[in-house]
């Protein structure tokens, strides 16, 4: 009673088919398929391009162009 056999899978897996159709549940699979592969690219440009932390006690130049006050 504790595990599911395979035709108790089987079942659920008519069910979820029949709920959201096939078409459906294949542009989920691509969707995530995507989602991944992107996942894996932007991991691995990330790994050959080491970041460089700014050093401590450098100074950024810049010029302000326009001050705004918020008000409280």
């Amino acid at each position: 009673m504790g595990s599911l056999s395979i035709w108790h899978w089987v079942i659920v897996l008519l069910v979820v088919v029949l709920i959201f159709g096939t078409k459906k549940l294949r542009n989920m699979g691509s969707d995530l398929g995507g989602a991944v592969k992107g996942f894996k690219e932007s991991m691995k440009s990330e790994e050959e391009a080491p970041k460089q932390a700014p050093q401590a006690g450098t100074t950024i130049e810049g010029e302000v162009t326009s001050k705004t006050h918020a008000k409280a």
